[in-house]
C-alpha cells in the first residue's frame, strides 16, 4: 500500500490538473458540473483562466436536449462558448498575446485553408467548428483556444460585458450589414441579441426602431432601450402605428432574430420596396413564406452566421469604447456552482443576459 505521504501528493497533483466544467454528459435533458482534466496548450494555442461566462440560447438548447441538440452534440462536451478570462499559459509559437492579458475569444474555429478563409472571410468557412458545440468549450475553470481566435479585451471594457462579445458581434454584424442612417428598422424577437440591436442602430443613427416579440418582460426592457415601439403581436399590430411613426411604405431594414416562422412573415409583409433584411434567428425546416413579398418587393434577404472575421470585432469594440452602453441586457449574475437556476431563468424568458462568475 502507498504511504500516506504518496496519497497526500497524488491529491495535490490531482486538484491541479483538474477543473470544474458544466457538460453535457448524457443523450439526455440537463447538465452537471463535473471535475475534468485542465486542457494542455498546443502550437498556437493559448489557455485561458476563464473569469465570466454568459449563457446562450445554444446552451439552452443543449440542456432541454431538443432535436437540434441531439442531430448536432456528440456527448460528453463541456458547453459554452460566451467567456472572458486571463491568459494563463501560452504554447510554442504564440507571438501577439503574453500571460496576464485579458481577452475574449471568437467561437468558431475556422480550417484557414479553404476558398473563403484565404480570401478573408473567415466566417463563411464551410468547416466551422463551434466551440462548446463542436469541440470543448469555455464553461469551464480553463479553456484552450487557438491564438488567432484570442480577442484581446480594452481596459475601457468591462469583463462582464466582454463574456458576452459573441452575441453583440452577432447583432453588429446583422445590423451593420446595411445602410443604417435615418432609416425605419423593425426587429422581431426582444431576446438579448435582439435587444442589443436597438442599441446598435440607435448609436449609428436609425430613425425608427420596432420591435416585437410575444414576452412582455422583454418588450419591457425593450422600452428601457428607446426602442420606438415595442409590441406584442398578439394584441398589437404593426401597422397600426406606421403614421404616429410618419412610415410610409413601411421598413427600410428587417433584423429577424426570433427564428418565428410568423415573425419572419409579419416582416416581409411590413418591409418597404427594396428593403435589405437580415436572417440571423434559426427558423424550422418546414417555414413557408409568401415569396411575392420578397420578388415583386425586390427585397434583399442576408443570412448570418457568426460575426465577420475580424472586422465585426473591431467594430463592436470601437463602438463600446465610443459611447454604446449594453450593460443594461444583463439582468441576472450568478455563481458558477448555480448554474442550474441560470438555466431556469433563461428558459423562463424572463431575463436578458445572465452571466457566470467562475
Amino acid at each position: 500500500m502507498p504511504h500516506t505521504k504518496d496519497k497526500q501528493f497524488k491529491l495535490r497533483v490531482d486538484n491541479f490538473s483538474t477543473m470544474k466544467a458544466i457538460i453535457k454528459k448524457n443523450n439526455t435533458p440537463g447538465l452537471s458540473l463535473e471535475n475534468v482534466s485542465i486542457p494542455k496548450v498546443g502550437i498556437n494555442d493559448v489557455k485561458i483562466k476563464v473569469t465570466h461566462t454568459a449563457i446562450c440560447g445554444t446552451d439552452l438548447h443543449i440542456y432541454k436536449w431538443d432535436h437540434w441538440a441531439q442531430r448536432t452534440i456528440k456527448t460528453p462536451v463541456t458547453i459554452g462558448h460566451e467567456f472572458c478570462g486571463i491568459i494563463d499559459e501560452i504554447g510554442p509559437g504564440v507571438k501577439k498575446l503574453k500571460e496576464g492579458d485579458r481577452v475574449s475569444g471568437e467561437g468558431h474555429i475556422t480550417c484557414g485553408h479553404c476558398r473563403n478563409c484565404r480570401a478573408g472571410k473567415k466566417h463563411l468557412c464551410p468547416s466551422t467548428i463551434g466551440i462548446g458545440v463542436n469541440c470543448n468549450g469555455a464553461f469551464a475553470e480553463y479553456i484552450v483556444i487557438p491564438e488567432s481566435n484570442v480577442w484581446p479585451v480594452d481596459s475601457e471594457i468591462s469583463s462582464e460585458v466582454a463574456s458576452f462579445f459573441d452575441p453583440l458581434g452577432n447583432a453588429v454584424h446583422s445590423a451593420l450589414s446595411h445602410e443604417m442612417i435615418g432609416e425605419d428598422v423593425l426587429i422581431t424577437g426582444a431576446g438579448p441579441i435582439g435587444l442589443m440591436s436597438i442599441k446598435i442602430c440607435q448609436f449609428v443613427g436609425a430613425r425608427n426602431i420596432v420591435i416585437t416579440d410575444e414576452n412582455d418582460f422583454r418588450l419591457s426592457l425593450a422600452k428601457k432601450f428607446g426602442a420606438s415601439r415595442a409590441l406584442n403581436v398578439n394584441t398589437q399590430n404593426i401597422k397600426d402605428h406606421f403614421e404616429d411613426l410618419k412610415i410610409i411604405n413601411g421598413f427600410d431594414v428587417g433584423l429577424e432574430m426570433s427564428g418565428n416562422p410568423y415573425a419572419l412573415n409579419d416582416m416581409l409583409t411590413h418591409m418597404h420596396h427594396g428593403g435589405r433584411v437580415s436572417l440571423l434567428g434559426l427558423l424550422p425546416k418546414t417555414t413557408n413564406i409568401n415569396w411575392d413579398n420578397v420578388i415583386f418587393k425586390g427585397l434583399i434577404l442576408k443570412g448570418i452566421y457568426g460575426r465577420e472575421m475580424y472586422e465585426t470585432w473591431y467594430k463592436m469594440t470601437q463602438m463600446l469604447k465610443s459611447g454604446l452602453d449594453i450593460s443594461q441586457v444583463i439582468t441576472h449574475r450568478i455563481s458558477v456552482d448555480d448554474f442550474e437556476e441560470g438555466f431556469r431563468v433563461m428558459d423562463s424568458g424572463q431575463c436578458g443576459k445572465v452571466i457566470m462568475e467562475w
